[in-house]
This record gives C-alpha cells, structure tokens and sequence, in this order.
C-alpha cells in the first residue's frame, strides 16, 4: 500500500459566520497526481492554503508524512516540503527569472549573494524536469506560460516534494497547456507528489490518478479517475447533470452595430499588432473570433473600447465613428467589455464587490444624487445580482480580492450583461469558469443575441467558440485570416486557419 504523504482530516475553515470547509478529508499517495474538482467558490483554494501555510484551520488535523503538524507559515510549508503556484503568480516584474526563483531563499557566501551557485542548481532543476526558461530575462517580458514556470522552478528551489497548482491553466495558451501536462507527469516520474485544483474535466482525465470532488465546503467523493466520463465528473461536481452543447435557435442576424474597416493599432513596444483589420458585428448575432494568444485579439479589442489608440482604419457603432473615443464616451454609447485581465482591467480589487458592480454607472441615478452615493441602492442591486448570476462568497460587502477567480469572472458579466448594452465584447468570457457557470454564462449569452444584441466572442477555447458562435472570424498576425460558420468547419480547419493556412472554400 502507497504511504499516504498528505493527509487532511475532518479539516473545518470558518470566515465570520461563513463556513469556507466543512470537516474535509482528503488524501495524498506518494508519487500521484491527485486533483480537486469544485464549482467556483466550492473552497478547494482556501483548504489548499491552510496546506501551504497561508491560513489556519478552525478545526481538523493535518499530518504530513505521518506526523501530526502545524502549518502556521508558508516557510514552515517549504520546511516540510509542501510548495504552491498559485493561480495568481507571485513574481517581482523587474526582477530576472534567476533573481524571482532565488528571492527569499538566497545561496551566500560570506555576506555576499551568491548567484552563481544558484545558477548552476536552477540550472540542473530547469533540465531534469523539462522546465527551459531564459534565467537572464526580466519576468516582465517574458509570456505568462514562461512566468508559470518560473513559479514552480521557485518552489522546486526550496525542495518541495508535494506540489500544489491552483488551477494552473486558467490563464495558458492550449500549447501551453500541453506541455505544463507533460510538467507535471515528469514531477511524478521523479518521485514528486501533485495535488491539482482544477474544474476543468479534460485535465483531469489526462493526468490524475484520482480526484477528490468538493462540492460548497464539503468533500463529496474521492475516486479513481480512470474509466469516469466527463459527464460523470461533472454530476459529482455541480450535483446535477450539465449540458455541455447549448441549445440555441437560428440566429437571426439584422443591422450592422460593430463595424471596423482596417483598423491599424501598435502594441506597446511600437510594432503593429493589428494590421489593416476589418470586420462586421451585427445585431443579434454572436461573431466568435478565434486565434492563437498573441495574434493581435488583446489590441483589437482595446482599440474598440478605447483602452488603446488605433493610428488608422475606422471604428463605427451604429453609423457613429468612435475611432479613439475615450472608455467613457464608448461604454456610454451601450457597449459592454468583459476584459481578458480581469485583474488589471476588470475590477479595483481593494473595492467592495458592490462597489465593483456600481463602477460603471456610479455617477447615475439611481446609484447617485447631486454627488452622493446611494449605498443603500448599490449594495441591494449588488445582492440582486450576486443571486442571479450565482457570484458565491461572503456577501456583497467583500472586497473583490476575497472572490475565487470565477466568482469575480461571474461578478463582470453581471455588472456588464445588467447594463443592457447594444453590443457586447467578451475576451475569455468562461476563464477559470466551473462547467456549471460556463453552462450558465453560454445561455446568457445566447439570451443576449436573441435580444438584438450584438455580441463579439474572444475566447482560446475553441469548443467554446464552435459552441457559441454564429459566425467564427479567424484572427492570426494581425489579420482575419478566414470566415466560417460552425456548422461547416471543425477544430482541425480553425487549427489550420490559426496558424495563417488557407481552407478550400467549396
């Protein structure tokens, strides 16, 4: 029998009169690959951190290899050998890569740092675990995948031997996806052990030995992954069966609302990112616009909304011309902008989620008068919301940073979809999204486009896109390399289309 090097029991985490973990178990053999699977808010991070010393259990008992332990740190963590990634890295911009992994647990001589001996063991770790990344590069201008794996480059630096990834592919291209996979088999292979937080059920069956399911606080079911179908996992995980295929009608597509004629924006080194674009969205319809990251969607979309000057071509809404209009100007003219970063660009993470839902329209009745806030008004709209769109955590007055990813992800599209825009932009709309709510978000979408409104889809996932869309633009450098409808194409022609080939066009 596998010695078990993690063991979780009866673990209780309780915020006020919220109870986050609810008497959990879970185990953790020597050399697997163990995930977790919840819905948003289910509390598969918060029962992680009392693992990696972020926070402490109210009640339960941790053992560690056997031993009973009090993780009341993360350095008493890395002591036992527990290291985390988190979903959100925890990396300095203008440090190098060497200089992020060595931080706080740097190799001296004397009084001095010695970074060569650093060097040569980051070196060696880089090699054996199939993690290559330039260590001379500022972590600013290297890619997010690149910026993952100086996080566990960091944690294997301090001789972590359990490894915990918190929901490590929300933010990863697909290639990056696949090669963090192989990551991860090669961590086992060499003697490690991995707990992976996840909701995402192809991961799972692609690389876990067993799942734990935790559904709001409570371990439901720990299980064998092999021979369990997606559907399955999915039941366990939202209690109820999920449709993974939205049911939609015909759509019923009307006058032109987005209209871009080659539209020219630099990114922020000076280079075109995108290059001569032109597209059309109309009224009542979804216009999926797939690519691979990098290819010119995160400019095209902030030269719309305003968030970047377009140095030519044309942006018109409703026959108006909004070319380089500010944000303001824009989203008042109806258009709402689900953004990618939903960090950077989505919410002021200090702000309450009610002040966050109110960001928009703030200064209008009936969230102000003569200058004052309404508060009463805007935490009762704030509570409406939460309730309709499912945003699960402490109540209104949380700030936003104390979300799980999805329910901020939730909070966003509230706020948007409440505004009733016209049109409607959404990058990365189901990023770091259970199946329960990317069911949930599809048919509000959907809701959206058979009201008339125009609906412009940026997503990395083409099931999604193949999913939603009534027509799918492919974006590759710069330019809309083809049109499709989903009905006659397939992954293997987007694929084709994504990386700039051409498709017979019967």
């Amino acid at each position: 029998m596998t010695e078990n090097v993690i063991e979780m029991i009866e673990v209780t985490k309780v915020f006020g009169n919220f109870v986050a973990n609810d008497h959990i178990n879970l185990q953790l053999k020597k050399g697997e690959i163990h995930a977790l699977l919840g819905e948003n808010g289910a509390g598969k991070s918060t029962l992680m951190n009392q693992l990696s010393g972020i926070l402490q259990p109210s009640d339960g008992i941790i053992k560690v290899n056997g031993d009973l332990v009090e993780i009341d740190s993360p350095s008493k963590a890395s002591k036992l050998g527990i290291g985390m990634v988190h979903q959100h890295f925890m990396l300095v911009d203008a440090f190098t890569v060497i200089e992020n992994i060595v931080l706080g647990s740097e190799t001296t001589k004397g009084l001095t740092l010695d970074l060569k001996a650093a060097r040569v063991q980051v070196q060696e770790l880089s090699n054996k675990y199939n993690l290559q990344v330039d260590l001379d590069s500022l972590v600013r201008d290297i890619n997010v995948g690149m910026q993952q794996r100086v996080e566990i480059l960091k944690t294997l630096y301090r001789g972590a031997d359990i490894l915990i990834f918190d929901e490590p592919t929300a933010v990863l291209t697909p290639a990056e996806i696949g090669e963090l996979m192989e990551v991860l088999k090669n961590l086992v292979k060499e003697g490690k052990s991995v707990l992976l937080i996840t909701h995402k059920l192809d991961e799972i069956r692609a690389v876990a030995d067993r799942v734990t399911v935790i559904r709001r606080g409570k371990s439901i079911e720990t299980t064998e992954v092999a021979g369990r179908s997606n559907q399955e996992l999915a039941e366990m995980m939202v209690g109820h069966a999920v449709s993974f295929v939205t049911e939609k009608k015909e759509a019923q597509p009307k006058e032109v609302v987005l209209d871009i004629k080659n539209l020219v924006v630099k990114e922020s080194r000076g280079a075109e990112a995108v290059k001569s674009l032109s597209l059309q969205v109309r009224a009542g319809e979804i216009v999926g616009l797939a690519g691979i990251d990098g290819n010119g969607q995160s400019e095209l979309v902030k030269g719309i909304t305003g968030l970047m000057k377009v140095e030519s071509g044309t942006v018109t809404l409703k026959g108006k011309d909004i070319t380089n209009n500010r944000p303001r100007q824009i989203t008042e003219m109806s258009v709402g902008h689900v953004p990618e970063d939903r960090h950077r660009d989505g919410l002021v993470l200090e702000m309450t989620v009610a002040e966050n839902i109110a960001i928009q329209t703030y200064y209008k009745e009936p969230n102000s008068k003569s200058g004052f806030l309404n508060y009463n008004y805007i935490n009762q709209h704030a509570r409406e919301l939460m309730e309709e769109f499912d945003v699960r955590g402490a109540g209104e007055f949380v700030t936003a940073a104390a979300l799980s990813g999805g329910n901020q992800q939730k909070a966003i599209i509230a706020r948007e979809m409440d505004r009733n825009p016209d049109l409607l932009i959404v990058s990365q709309p189901t990023r770091g999204l259970d199946v329960g709510a990317i069911e949930y978000i599809h048919k509000r979408l959907i809701q959206a486009r058979d009201e008339g409104k125009a609906v412009l889809v940026v997503s990395f996932e083409l099931d999604e896109i193949l999913n939603l869309s009534d027509r799918i633009a492919v974006i590759h450098d710069g330019k809309i390399q083809g049109e499709v409808k989903p009905a006659d194409t397939s992954k293997n022609e987007l694929g084709i289309l994504m990386v700039g080939g051409k498709v017979n066009e019967s």
